[in-house]
């Protein structure tokens, strides 16, 4: 790579960094690998070593991501038990709430990408985008300090946990309907997908959830696991386990 395509990056990363009010840090090397994906790296053979991609920072990433919201949700709602909190750290960590959170960042903007993986929208699709964001946290980590990160991460979380409190039913109807079938005879819901539209990299997905052979609902998703959430949301609205939401904009996640 050519100094001028550095400086270039160099540019975007400290443009990044002082977005995410991180402007302390002048060395951009740890978070630009935390924003390169794999196919970039492998496009560009002998120009990188091939550790210089995200998947040991987001490795990092994930466990401090964990930690922060463990530490905020103990913090903050100390008469909740542990289940409860244990429910809604899942919700938090999910793919599909970092991909928002990763977005809302713009780090989209900023990923390293091969060539056919920028052809295949690898800018917009979840896993990329959370694995680039528990990146950025490893990242960030190793920089500052973990109470940096943590501040960082809870000014982000704020308004998402009070949405999925507010909204508690529709984020975790999968744990709902599975504790009401084990309650019943120990058994589990099959999820089943029964059709996949689009193209490999844009797929939508359409899963079915049965019981004892009866099917419960029906959901489509841009992903199997929120296919199968509208699936077991759609069974416990049929069972009378939660009442409806009504807020049909919300996003939620797949557990």
């Amino acid at each position: 790579m050519s100094k001028n395509n550095n400086s270039h990056d160099d540019e975007k990363i400290f443009e990044f960094l002082k977005s995410i009010n991180f402007s302390q840090i002048k060395d951009t090397t740890l978070v630009k690998t935390a924003l390169t994906h794999s196919s970039y790296i492998k496009e560009n053979k002998g120009k990188f070593n091939e550790n210089e991609y995200n998947e040991r920072l987001e490795f990092l990433g994930d466990a401090v991501l964990k930690l922060c919201t463990s530490d905020y949700l103990y913090k903050f709602y100390p008469d909740s038990k542990e289940g409860d909190l244990s429910k809604i750290r899942s919700t938090l960590v999910s793919d599909s709430m970092l991909s928002k959170l990763a977005m809302r960042i713009n780090i989209d903007k900023y990923l390293l990408l091969g060539v056919n993986e920028e052809k295949n929208n690898g800018r917009t699709k979840t896993s990329t985008l959370a694995c680039a964001f528990e990146a950025v946290l490893g990242a960030l980590y190793i920089l500052t300090s973990l109470e940096c990160v943590s501040v960082f991460l809870n000014d982000l979380y704020k308004n998402d946990i009070n949405e999925i409190e507010k909204h508690y039913a529709k984020y975790n109807s999968k744990t709902i309907l599975q504790e009401y079938t084990q309650s019943l005879n120990k058994k589990l819901p099959l999820y089943r997908i029964i059709e996949v539209k689009g193209l490999a990299h844009d797929c939508e997905f359409k899963a079915q959830v049965e019981y004892e052979n009866k099917i419960l609902g029906f959901g489509v998703g841009k992903s199997k696991k929120e296919a199968q959430s509208k699936a077991a949301y759609e069974a416990c609205l049929k069972l009378k386990l939660i009442e409806e939401d009504n807020n049909e904009n919300d996003e939620y996640e797949k557990k």
